[in-house]
């Protein structure tokens, strides 16, 4: 499974596909929480367009107000807010695991689960990553290669749309929205608020959509 998805700093335009978008925007998401942007990604914020094609839609002012932030930021301020945020010395302020949201401890049993869910879907930890899978970049990530693959040799059995609610139901909806809450009420949190915004806002949006499907 690759790092990142590549990451286009607009929303997609009417004619292109749901599918890609959603992707991307898994991918972006699983970028920002895992490390600060650096120059290049905030040379792509300085550019992106900052109104959604959809006037009004659910993502337009999340959106808009990333987008303010980044172009706002430096990577210096970035990488020192993400550090004070998620790093630091001894315990972290905030905590990006879903095993600490859902049970108050890390590496319980979520993560666990999580573990035989990622084995089932044939995938395994990058060993050379010091994060457990239960960080929220990671989970973002599975969602983005559960909706676009990495290839011409997916595998329709792992890619399609109810692989997606399955994985979303049991280990992104449970607990991401208390991870916002957490980032979005730190006093340190300036970047990574709209970051937490954005992400509540498209993981209701994702929601609401594995709902219509479910319905």
């Amino acid at each position: 499974m690759s790092d990142t998805a590549p990451i286009r700093l607009a929303p997609a335009a009417a004619d292109d596909s749901v599918e890609l978008e959603r992707a991307e925007l898994y991918g972006l998401l699983a970028a920002l929480w895992l490390a600060p942007p650096d120059e290049a990604l905030l040379r792509q914020f300085g550019v992106a367009v900052t109104q959604a094609p959809q006037q009004g839609g659910p993502l337009e002012a999340a959106w808009e107000a990333l987008v303010a932030a980044m172009r706002a930021t430096t990577a210096d301020a970035a990488a020192a807010e993400h550090e004070a945020l998620f790093h630091g010395v001894g315990k972290p302020e905030v905590f990006l695991y879903g095993s600490y949201y859902l049970t108050g401890f890390l590496n319980e049993k979520p993560l666990a689960q999580l573990r035989d869910d990622l084995a089932a879907l044939g995938l395994t930890r990058d060993t050379d990553r010091g994060e457990t899978e239960d960080h929220v970049a990671y989970v973002f990530e599975v969602m983005r290669y559960l909706i676009a693959g990495d290839g011409a040799g997916d595998d329709p059995t792992v890619h399609n749309l109810e692989q997606q609610r399955r994985f979303f139901r049991a280990h992104v909806q449970p607990w991401v929205g208390a991870l916002c809450d957490a980032v979005q009420a730190h006093p340190r949190a300036e970047v990574w608020r709209s970051v937490a915004a954005f992400t509540r806002s498209f993981v209701e949006v994702e929601t609401q959509g594995f709902d219509l499907l479910e319905a």
